[in-house]
């Protein structure tokens, strides 16, 4: 049996971290995204940034499965660009 989303596209976006070296298993799990592993403050930036490029597709007015590769590119390059500044 088929569900009813069978025929929709899905997209989501994975954060990943490698520099915990306190043994804590971190784990996070949002609207179009999930993160895992980081040190303390790698999983805070990565939670800030998939934050960020949430708000910016939403106020583009579009889903996350809308957005072509390029597109989804140049929202995280500009989202990056702020938390450098």
């Amino acid at each position: 049996m088929k569900s009813a989303n069978s025929g929709r596209k899905s997209a989501s976006l994975l954060g990943v971290g490698f520099d915990a070296d306190d043994g804590q298993v971190r784990l996070t799990r949002g609207k179009n995204f999930a993160l895992v592993g980081g040190s303390e403050q790698t999983h805070a930036v990565m939670q800030e940034t998939a934050v960020k490029i949430n708000e910016h597709i939403d106020r583009e007015g579009k889903r996350l499965e809308e957005l072509t590769a390029a597109e989804v590119r140049d929202i995280c390059q500009q989202v990056g660009e702020s938390h450098r500044r």
